[in-house]
């Protein structure tokens, strides 16, 4: 929301910069108020406007995460899965808004009292002077005031105003009458409600009744001699008590403004082209909001740091993350959604290494505050502290371990048994050609969704690809998602010959993967690095595969030089690749490739 509100408020400027700049001194005075109304409704509209075209026309380049490559023993330690399902348990709290969300809505708040009573102060002046009406307008007669404004079909009057100028002056206000003025500056007072700390609307609102003024000018003038209108002009710069969404004839800071534009020549019509700047402004902000290349940036920056930690530094850091917000007073509800709860990633059979960790690191969060708890109240047994130390620890001693226990019937039937939050589950080998016994649990599942009010929703998973069912007794609606395996995010990647032959390109990319795994393998050189210790070290590695299937821009970030030179050299020694596709043209293709030492 804070990064909406950022967008909005750099368009607005974007658009009165060109206004300014281009427009604001042309006598295409209607066209210019519309220029200001569709601006300003563009600059809160665009920011949530995403385009996926727009971001493959753009982004030239797709980063695919390879998995990693593991040079050496990885270990391989039995984990706990019980972990998501017991933290579920205590994750339904009261959620706290931010500070600045509070005093966002204050100020909206405190905005609207300010509107109300501006509208109160202008139905008090209007009940308690004299007025009549004349055909469908009302005109307000204000009693030892000179002021002139109008309010929708209301025009008030001040009776100072000279007989010999009251005529011109109801002229003028009659234009903004009929133009309806005043359902511009209502839109923009509304608009200072909700951006009230915004200055740019305000700007927007005074170019606006700037612009109604050169309209009504251009159209009283002709009713009355230029000179004679100028002199209605000069002759009472006053007290007008104006309202800023009102259209005052005697505005002081106007009146100069108002004469140079009524003695200026009429724009040349070739100078309508400069609208034309409109276009590219709007396409290159629907760029900006498609690709968010910036945000993109920092998160590919993120995830490389955190690929040169070892897992249980990364777990470490997480674990002193979450007890950072509790010190700060971040609620529980806020820390849960830090670690994960709430993003739909409950749904997936494989967490990543990053959620994986997280989680975790919540784990250790909560088993110290129960151990915390039951330690302040004595009832803190031997029993109790062997639990909480078994549970204080990892559920395997690394990520690697967790993938390769996901693979075992036991975590399949595990992951199945948690029916908590009214969820049914089932694993089967493959989604799209389920065996005689898998499609009979299926149905049998399916049919205890459709009866039993305890289960909304069931989920079917291979471990590549999740289907998510709702029950009928809620909503028929099914949704597909993919897991967050990183290596298959493109359609039609770069493959080996080796892989050309295979059917499905689920297969190509899997022995794409394989084939770059194994020759890493082979070809890496633990020994080029003898002072220091090899143990976990990790190396994060980017190479692409560009449109003639060659491997280029290959680059590595290690500990030490030699490991990166190490990691270089065995990239380089890739042979040339079938190159990728899209839309049956080829096109160059960036991976990442996280290499990790497990050898002592």
């Amino acid at each position: 929301m804070l990064y909406s509100i950022i967008q909005i408020v750099l368009f607005q400027t974007l658009f009165l910069l060109v206004y300014d700049l281009f427009l604001r001194r042309e006598t295409f005075f209607n066209y210019n108020r519309i220029y200001l109304l569709l601006t300003s409704v563009f600059s809160i509209v665009l920011p949530f406007v995403k385009l996926p075209e727009l971001r493959k026309v753009t982004t030239q380049e797709t980063v695919i995460r390879l998995p990693e490559v593991f040079i050496g023993e990885a270990s391989n330690i039995d984990a706990n899965p019980f972990v998501v399902e017991q933290i579920n348990e205590v994750t339904n709290t009261n959620s706290q808004l931010p500070v600045w969300q509070i005093v966002l809505y204050i100020g909206v708040v405190l905005a609207a009292l300010v509107f109300i009573v501006k509208i109160a102060k202008l139905y008090f002046i209007k009940s308690n002077n004299p007025k009549r009406w004349k055909d469908n307008i009302l005109i307000v007669n204000l009693l030892k005031s000179s002021a002139a404004f109008s309010f929708f079909n209301t025009v008030f009057l001040g009776d100072k105003i000279p007989s010999s100028e009251r005529n011109t002056i109801y002229e003028h206000e009659l234009v903004h009458v009929r133009e309806k003025h005043s359902v511009d500056l209502l839109f923009f007072e509304f608009l200072r409600i909700f951006f009230w700390f915004s200055p740019l609307v305000y700007i927007y609102q005074n170019r606006v009744k700037e612009l109604h003024e050169f309209i009504a000018d251009a159209k009283a003038v002709k009713h009355q001699g230029k000179s004679s209108y100028y002199q209605s002009l000069l002759h009472q710069i006053l007290d007008t008590n104006s309202l800023s969404f009102t259209n005052t004839f005697f505005k002081k800071s106007l009146i100069k403004k108002r004469i140079i534009m009524l003695q200026k020549s009429k724009s040349s019509q070739k100078n309508l082209f400069k609208y034309a700047l409109l276009f590219p402004v709007i396409f290159a902000m629907l760029v900006y909001t498609s690709t968010e290349v910036k945000a993109q940036e920092k998160s590919d920056a993120k995830t490389e740091m955190n690929q040169e930690l070892t897992d249980e530094e990364l777990l470490k850091m997480y674990y002193k993350e979450i007890l950072k917000m509790k010190e700060e007073g971040t609620k529980f509800y806020e820390i849960s959604k830090y670690v994960g709860f709430g993003d739909g990633k409950s749904n997936d059979y494989i967490q990543s290494r990053e959620d994986y960790l997280k989680m975790s690191a919540f784990m250790r969060y909560m088993v110290k505050m129960m151990k915390d708890k039951k330690s302040e109240s004595n009832e803190l047994s031997d029993e109790s502290r062997e639990l909480y130390k078994k549970m204080y620890n990892l559920p395997h001693k690394s990520y690697q371990g967790y993938l390769e226990w996901k693979k075992t019937d036991e975590a399949k039937r595990k992951w199945e048994s948690y029916t908590g939050n009214g969820t049914l589950k089932l694993f089967v080998e493959d989604m799209l050609n389920k065996t005689q016994k898998e499609q009979k649990r299926f149905d049998d599942l399916m049919n205890q969704l459709n009866t039993d009010k305890s289960y909304y929703k069931l989920i079917v998973t291979d471990g590549k690809s999740t289907s998510v069912i709702d029950s009928p007794l809620y909503k028929t609606e099914i949704e597909t998602e993919l897991l967050e395996v990183p290596f298959h995010v493109v359609g039609q990647t770069p493959s080996h010959k080796e892989c050309v032959n295979l059917i499905s390109e689920q297969d190509k990319k899997e022995c794409f993967s394989e084939f770059v795994n194994a020759h890493v393998k082979k070809n890496f050189n633990t020994n080029v690095e003898t002072n220091a210790e090899l143990h976990k070290k990790r190396i994060f590695a980017r190479f692409l595969i560009d449109t003639d299937g060659n491997v280029t821009r290959i680059q590595a970030r290690a500990a030490s030089k030699v490991l990166e030179e190490e990691a270089m050299r065995v990239l380089s020694l890739l042979p040339q690749f079938i190159p990728g596709r899209q839309k049956d043209k080829a096109v160059a293709v960036a991976f990442s490739l996280p290499i990790v030492l497990t050898q002592k």
